[in-house]
């Protein structure tokens, strides 16, 4: 018994990352389309797919990778179909389109600059092309824990809880801080924080660790950055969608927090919390026998 727990348990943690976060999101997704009747039809969906997998297809042959990896589309098409609301087929292919084609474009020493997911939504919405409704979970307390356990799932096997708890603890604090320099009611930012769509970001878009800092340092400062960002984006320039927005802009200082925080790069085949592993001293060679000339004038 003990042997078989131990063997499903080695192969759970020698899983892809991406396959638990793929199954989570489409959860979420089935329960959207189920039993909140999400307003994306199953045309929508299939052309959200095969378009990101076309274009990571299309890119992995353009740029001569050793092989086509459909996991990482997989995750930015599911999220897509969570998250965007267009009455246009052509508008969500462009968005699976432009979530694809900007890892391999926009990038900065072989690492992508932009969460895929983010950057699309947010350029359809700019160009007044879509919309993202932040309402459709609604605030049931059980969905919400829904939510938490299949996020917690995902960045616990990718090593990056420390974003999700981070982000949530320091917006929090944020939102907490704000009402009692105001005098409001408490339940003013704890209705704030009732929403699905707020969780779904902080435990799966966030958390994406090949746009997040390598070193955990660098990501609790990132993550502070983001829930202060979002703080001014909501309550100074008024923008709805606020950590969305503060993920977008907060993005680009990610090579300079790796270059002041260095560590080992994230690999989704041996997750790590980004150590650096310390260098080894240099080896010194020890003659097993005394060569043959000092033999003979010894």
């Amino acid at each position: 018994m003990c042997r078989l727990v131990e063997h499903v348990t080695r192969r759970f943690r020698s899983c892809d990352p991406r396959l638990y976060q793929i199954a989570s999101l489409s959860t979420l997704l089935a329960y959207g389309l189920l039993c909140l009747h999400f307003d994306v039809s199953i045309l929508q969906i299939a052309l959200t797919f095969g378009t990101a997998l076309l274009t990571q297809y299309a890119a992995t042959r353009l740029y001569k990778l050793p092989a086509f990896d459909p996991l990482s589309a997989l995750v930015s098409a599911v999220g897509l179909c969570i998250f965007l609301r267009t009455n246009s087929m052509a508008v969500a292919a462009l968005a699976a389109g432009i979530a694809i084609a900007s890892k391999f474009t926009i990038r900065w020493q072989n690492k992508h600059i932009f969460n895929p997911t983010n950057l699309a939504l947010l350029v359809v919405v700019t160009g007044s092309l879509g919309w993202i409704s932040p309402g459709q979970w609604g605030q049931a307390a059980w969905f919400g824990f829904l939510i938490a356990c299949l996020g917690s799932l995902v960045v616990t096997r990718a090593v990056r809880a420390d974003v999700t708890l981070s982000f949530l603890g320091f917006y929090i604090g944020l939102l907490t801080g704000r009402a009692l320099w105001l005098g409001d009611p408490l339940t003013i930012p704890l209705h704030q924080l009732e929403s699905g769509t707020l969780l779904i970001f902080s435990f799966f878009m966030i958390t994406d660790p090949k746009t997040t800092p390598d070193s955990r340092l660098g990501r609790l400062l990132f993550t502070l950055l983001v829930a202060l960002t979002a703080l001014g984006v909501q309550y100074v320039l008024f923008r709805p969608h606020g950590p969305l927005w503060a993920l977008l802009i907060c993005s680009p200082l990610v090579p300079l927090i790796d270059r002041c925080f260095p560590a080992s790069r994230y690999d989704w085949a041996r997750p790590s919390k980004g150590e650096l592993t310390p260098p080894l001293s240099a080896p010194v060679f020890v003659p097993l026998s005394i060569p043959s000339q000092q033999r003979r004038t010894s």
